[in-house]
């Protein structure tokens, strides 16, 4: 299968992906049925047809409004498709075969969830972390460029190197400064970029992170050292970019 048509077929998958990811994204944080709950406009509760569930089009036939009741329907739900679908699409046209691709694209649908998830309520679920680090191991085990030693090595390192941050911090500050998440979370990139690629995961976020904060502070917004930032997302841009780039200065 050309890198072209690998692209466009993950693409696809991504914006059934991103459907389903949306609706996850709102139902885990209020611990709702993720898999067989009916969808339901957020408006008049009334149930979704499947007409009215194909990924973007959709919302685009509908003029982003429910044509029962009349009510807004989220941007959120096409921009999770879109999202996904590029994220599978940038899989598709980065990995040399067909199962580095689809594990990619895998990687990138998770880490759109769990950012936003992160960003939204300050939460990485350990129901979204552990399965991040097992595909991360699977990963390495299953792809000719991957070496199940150096990820495991990786996904040790990536957990005790946060989890002693967030100890000397908060015994420093005497306040959290790391959510208890963030420690599996770099454990689950380094199964994914192993322990070589930890420091290039560490500066992306780093990098991520001081951008948002130089953008809030040139549109005037205040920004203070008791701000409560969530790191996970940044975390996740590192995770991808490092999977994707490889280590930096390598």
């Amino acid at each position: 299968m050309s890198p072209t048509l690998l692209a466009l077929v993950l693409a696809g998958l991504g914006l059934i992906a991103g459907s389903f990811i949306g609706l996850v994204s709102l139902r885990l944080p209020q611990e709702r049925d993720v898999i067989f709950g009916r969808s339901r406009c957020g408006g008049c509760d009334r149930p979704l047809p499947p007409q009215r569930m194909i990924p973007v089009a959709s919302y685009v036939l509908a003029r982003g409004r429910c044509s029962d009741c009349g009510s807004v329907i989220p941007l959120r739900y096409p921009l999770f498709e879109l999202g996904c679908a590029a994220a599978g699409a940038w899989a598709g046209l980065s990995q040399p075969d067909i199962l580095a691709a689809g594990l990619t694209a895998l990687l990138g649908w998770q880490l759109i969830l769990i950012a936003v998830v992160d960003a939204e309520h300050f939460w990485l679920p350990d129901v979204l972390t552990l399965p991040l680090l097992a595909i991360g191991l699977t990963a390495a085990a299953v792809l000719p460029s991957g070496n199940l030693v150096h990820s495991a090595l990786g996904a040790f390192v990536g957990f005790a190197g946060l989890w002693l941050l967030a100890i000397t911090y908060r015994q420093l500050r005497r306040r959290e400064g790391l959510g208890g998440g963030d420690p599996i979370l770099l454990a689950a990139g380094g199964a994914w970029v192993a322990w070589i690629g930890l420091p290039s995961v560490l500066l992306w976020a780093s990098i991520s992170a001081l951008s948002l904060v130089a953008a809030r502070w040139v549109t005037g917004r205040p920004v203070s050292g008791r701000d409560r930032l969530p790191f996970g997302p940044f975390l996740a841009v590192g995770i991808w970019l490092t999977w994707l780039l490889g280590p930096l200065g390598l």
